[in-house]
């Protein structure tokens, strides 16, 4: 995913109100939208550099939006929670579109010749991606997760108790139960970490269930999301998951 524009540097403030935060750019505090829900867990720290975007829309209320934040660790954080959808959705669009096996990560998605974004499972729920192929029927879904929080060179999901999680890898599991196959793509958005596990401090019944879907083999695929100021993907660089 290429930004429009380069992104601008600044030093984060402070954040408030949940989708706002204050940003020194250019010798002035501007206003950035912050599309985050979570709680930003070590990045949400007065003084730090940050990255925003800047936006021409007339109709925005907020010209600025917070993009990354950099950890103490000097590791670039993205913040954005709708950068892993874009990239992930660009990725496997390419695999399945080379119409060629595939070889790294993303093999498995090369099995397959048919991709649907925001597959609709229930009234109440939608999964991010559904892979297809078509002779067979088979199914393969993909729930993709935003990874910001790092302690100690490991990564870790969620910064906040996520019910919707929680409720994600319930369907996953029964879908799984109907003969189908999942998989859970953490993307993690920082470069300092070697290893996933689940924050069980923080949300521990997410942890449970997460440890069942491993143990009934839902794929549990921590990717590292490259960031610069001009582009963002999805790397091949996949952390040990320890659960």
């Amino acid at each position: 995913m290429k930004f429009t524009r380069k992104l601008h540097e600044g030093i984060f403030l402070k954040r408030y109100k949940r989708f706002f935060a204050d940003v020194e750019f250019q010798g002035q505090t501007v206003v950035a939208h912050v599309p985050n829900t979570g709680s930003m867990k070590g990045v949400n720290t007065t003084g730090m550099a940050c990255l925003i975007s800047e936006s021409d829309n007339p109709e925005r209320k907020l010209k600025f939006t917070l993009e990354m934040v950099k950890a103490p660790t000097g590791s670039w954080v993205g913040v954005n929670t709708a950068t892993p959808n874009t990239v992930v959705r660009e990725t496997v669009l390419r695999v399945i579109g080379t119409g060629a096996s595939e070889k790294g990560s993303f093999a498995h998605w090369a099995n397959f010749d048919e991709a649907k974004p925001e597959y609709k499972i229930s009234a109440e729920t939608r999964l991010d991606f559904m892979l297809k192929k078509k002779d067979t029927g088979k199914m393969h879904f993909i729930e993709v997760k935003n990874v910001t929080l790092g302690e100690d060179g490991v990564a870790k999901f969620p910064d906040a108790v996520t019910e919707r999680g929680q409720k994600h890898l319930r369907e996953l599991m029964a879908l799984m139960d109907e003969g189908h196959t999942a998989e859970l793509l953490f993307t993690v958005q920082r470069s300092d970490c070697t290893s996933f596990t689940a924050a069980d401090d923080i949300d521990p019944e997410y942890g449970r269930l997460l440890r069942e879907a491993q143990k009934k083999g839902m794929m549990i695929s921590p990717h590292i999301i490259d960031l610069s100021p001009t582009e963002v993907t999805l790397s091949e660089t996949k952390l040990k998951v320890e659960l």
